[in-house]
């Protein structure tokens, strides 16, 4: 994977071969006075992937999973650190839920305008109608700054958990929800 070794701070200089939903993401950031820096690279769609960046940004990049009900009625975007592992048993039982399997990639973008690969708490931003719940693991929402894409997961951003919880999820009207997911070694 090409990875630019340069941290920036703030959006790019230019618009040329960004989309327009990254663009929206600084355009939205800015707007809420929050810092951030950032990271170019090429597609960066696995978690080893994630990890050579994780050392230019400086930061953790948190795992980001699109899940459904077996209806399809409920979705939610769980957020939870990069090593461990998802075991859908522990997330059904705290919220709730029977039967959570991952979304498809249709409703990844019906509702968050995001691909696979590159889902991101900032997707958010685009689920005007709240159809998706927001659900964090507590080590994550305890974080102080995480790493995620801008819609696109050809860069990366290291964002404050602090603003994105006073200012980014107030004026996307959205909420979290915390949960406690286990370690392996705990089970």
């Amino acid at each position: 994977m090409e990875l630019n070794q340069t941290l920036y701070t703030g959006r790019p200089m230019t618009k040329e071969f960004r989309l327009p939903k990254e663009i929206a993401c600084y355009d939205l950031l800015d707007e809420l006075g929050m810092d951030y820096t950032r990271v170019d690279h090429e597609y960066a769609d696995t978690i080893e992937a994630c990890e050579e960046v994780e050392k230019v940004l400086g930061e953790k990049i948190c795992k980001n999973l699109f899940l459904c009900n077996r209806q399809k009625t409920q979705f939610y975007l769980l957020m939870m650190e990069g090593e461990k592992v998802f075991k859908t048993k522990d997330l059904s039982k705290q919220l709730g839920v029977a039967r959570l399997s991952f979304a498809d990639a249709e409703d990844m973008e019906k509702y968050l305008n995001i691909t696979p690969g590159s889902v991101s708490v900032l997707g958010l931003m685009n689920d005007t109608e709240n159809h998706v719940q927001l659900v964090m693991d507590k080590p994550i929402a305890e974080s102080v700054r995480f790493g995620c894409h801008p819609c696109i997961n050809s860069s990366t951003l290291s964002l404050s958990m602090q603003q994105v919880m006073e200012r980014f999820l107030p004026r996307v009207h959205h909420e979290a929800i915390v949960v406690d997911l286990p370690l392996p070694e705990t089970e």
